[in-house]
């Protein structure tokens, strides 16, 4: 049966829609006594490789589209080049989201490498040099997304991705992921001895970040540096007092690292350990709610085990795509967002829809009192139009 909401949501949408602006080009340095701050009072807007729903991930182009739809955080995963350029992009092999197999000159360089215990055979970062990693581009990962924009873009540097964010309008954070580290640290060394964590570390600092959650210096670039990794979070915690987000996979999937199960780190003891290097977890949502036959399950306890730690919980990844929605939301993002945001109370999501979210948190939640932007103004006049409609 249809929700009674759904027609005043996809008219929401179809609004916002034909608002959209088009790209705009790298902004010059901004007065930061003149920028808008973070918003802390709602739970968080993560670009999940920035609006990749529109435009291939880790692309300038999706951090800048996501910049420009609200997001309040751009997430990336940092991986390496042979010669040790630190680059945004999620997968150590390169073929599902570049060129790379229209490239005869790199024909040769196919390998086959152990990643997580499983033998990989493609064409992997750590075996191409930052000027060869630029020659690629960069492909939408999902067919049923748009491909128009297909070739048009490069891999970025993880110092690109970070003046994009500091070149924006407003204050926008970070969020970075020590991909794969163990893999990293195998196959690319630095000439001065330093890890991977090390080099992801310096480049944070070297742009000036720093400072604990909500700290002044913090609020002024936040940044939340995430792993799978347990042991590369202890080990940064050392560097920097940054705030760290441990992810955690699927049930069935043991830590990169240390090898511990699911139930391991999930347990209230480990969570009383981790605390002391983290400030929350990024769990995969399924694990959060389970999912039989594409329909949500009872929830379980691990947001209210995380809170009762005072660990935060940002899960991943919220999807609008039909094939990617539960049937419990018929097909509506928004009603996604609802269950998530104010059912299971979570303090952060990484969407790969950012227009979306912040559409939704714009429309339900309380408006921060210094925004009178027309936008915002538009929405709550919509909100006003659809509560009339739901008591009719």
């Amino acid at each position: 049966m249809t929700s009674p909401c759904f027609v005043p949501f996809i008219f929401l949408v179809l609004i916002v829609g034909c608002a959209a602006r088009p790209f705009y080009p790298l902004p010059s340095k901004n007065d930061d006594s003149q920028r808008q701050p973070i918003q802390t009072y709602r739970p968080y807007n993560i670009a999940h490789r920035g609006s990749n729903g529109e435009l291939p991930e880790e692309t300038a182009a999706a951090y800048m589209r996501a910049i420009e739809e609200g997001a309040d955080f751009i997430e990336t995963d940092i991986l390496a080049s042979k010669d040790g350029v630190l680059i945004c992009f999620h997968d150590v092999y390169l073929d599902n989201t570049t060129d790379i197999a229209e490239h005869k000159e790199f024909a040769n360089r196919r390998r086959t490498y152990e990643v997580q215990g499983s033998n990989i055979t493609g064409w992997f970062t750590v075996d191409f040099t930052i000027k060869e990693l630029k020659s690629l581009r960069v492909k939408q990962r999902f067919i049923c997304r748009d491909q128009q924009y297909n070739g048009k873009f490069s891999i970025i540097t993880f110092e690109e991705y970070i003046s994009i964010a500091l070149d924006a309008s407003r204050v926008v954070g970070i969020y970075p992921e020590i991909k794969n580290p163990v893999f990293i640290n195998e196959h690319v060394k630095w000439s001065d001895g330093k890890k991977f964590e090390d080099k992801f570390v310096e480049t944070l600092k070297k742009y000036g970040y720093k400072g604990s959650y909500m700290s002044k210096d913090w609020l002024k670039q936040p940044v939340f540096i995430q792993s799978f990794a347990p042991t590369s979070l202890v080990y940064v915690s050392n560097l920097t007092d940054s705030p760290k987000i441990l992810l955690i996979d699927d049930v069935t999937v043991p830590t990169q690292d240390t090898n511990q199960s699911y139930w391991e780190i999930t347990s209230d003891s480990y969570f009383a350990f981790i605390k002391e290097y983290v400030v929350g977890i990024g769990p995969w949502k399924d694990t959060v709610v389970p999912v039989v036959n594409n329909y949500l399950q009872t929830p379980t306890d691990l947001v209210a085990k995380a809170h009762s730690h005072d660990l935060q919980v940002h899960p991943y990844t919220y999807r609008n795509d039909n094939m990617s929605l539960h049937y419990n939301f018929n097909q509506d993002p928004y009603e996604e967002y609802e269950y998530w945001i104010n059912k299971i109370g979570v303090d952060g999501l990484f969407t790969d829809f950012t227009g979306s979210l912040h559409n939704f948190q714009q429309w339900t939640s309380p408006s921060n009192s210094d925004d009178n932007s027309s936008e915002t103004k538009l929405l709550h006049r919509i909100a006003s139009m659809v509560s009339a409609y739901t008591k009719g």
